[in-house]
């Protein structure tokens, strides 16, 4: 299994960076992991858009999902189509996305998908866990070959992380803020702290998501302060084959 990192800034993108995004590649099948901000461009220099195959959303805001218009925009436009492109996300998540064109322009297939689903996308299986957000958001599990990956979305502290992140080679868990999320986000968001505490029975974990001018290196110290594994920042371009 292949991780490219299109992405991982929190709430909006930086020069030189995007907001959430992930490539996730096996056995020929591409399935991208959230489309936030700036992520499509730099998909483009991965693969063109008709090689999508898939696309899993793990909630809607904007960061996470608003960079799924102009990929569906590319493939609907095209001089020769590609199929309806599978979209999976939670109920009503992706309304407003979806509406910024007129009614039949784009060609998906939207999933709805919700806690406790494990659903089939080509190669991989899919195992969903709603975390707690400001809107429904869905945690997830993606396995093949063997090897899983787990991924947070945004959320706040939760053990069904910690569950979804069991045995994983890779946890990609949010760290918007180092140590202490300030009140108004508490239980919604999570700390570099919060993710390596969640990390403990996974192998490796990548932080994603650190706030717009914070710098890193504070995020991964902290992380390592409660867990004793791998720990990386997540950055644009940033290519991982698991295990690895």
């Amino acid at each position: 299994m292949r991780l490219t990192v299109l992405g991982a800034r929190g709430a909006f993108p930086e020069a030189g960076d995007a907001c959430s995004g992930f490539l996730v590649e096996h056995d020929g099948f591409r399935l991208l992991l959230d489309a936030g901000y700036a992520t499509f461009p730099r998909l483009l220099a991965v693969c063109p858009a008709a090689a999508v195959d898939a696309v899993l959303i793990t909630h809607g805001h904007p960061d996470h999902c608003v960079d799924l218009n102009p990929l569906l925009r590319a493939r609907s436009l095209a001089d020769d189509p590609p199929p309806a492109l599978p979209v999976y996300a939670p109920p009503g998540a992706l309304d407003a996305v979806l509406a910024l064109d007129r009614p039949g322009m784009l060609d998906y297939a939207l999933n709805p998908v919700g806690d406790g689903a494990r659903i089939q996308i080509g190669p991989f299986t899919v195992d969903v866990r709603e975390l707690p957000h400001f809107v429904p958001n869905n945690g997830v599990r993606v396995a093949a070959g063997g090897v899983a990956l787990a991924y947070q979305g945004d959320s706040g502290p939760t053990p069904d992380l910690a569950a979804l992140a069991d045995g994983a080679a890779l946890l990609i868990a949010e760290a918007t803020y180092p140590e202490a999320v300030p009140e108004h986000s508490a239980g919604r968001l999570s700390s570099a702290l919060d993710a390596g505490a969640a990390a403990t029975d996974a192998g490796r974990l990548l932080l994603t998501h650190l706030w717009p001018g914070l710098p890193a290196a504070p995020a991964v110290d902290a992380a390592r302060s409660a867990y004793a594994g791998p720990v990386e920042m997540a950055d644009a371009g940033l290519v991982r084959d698991l295990p690895g």
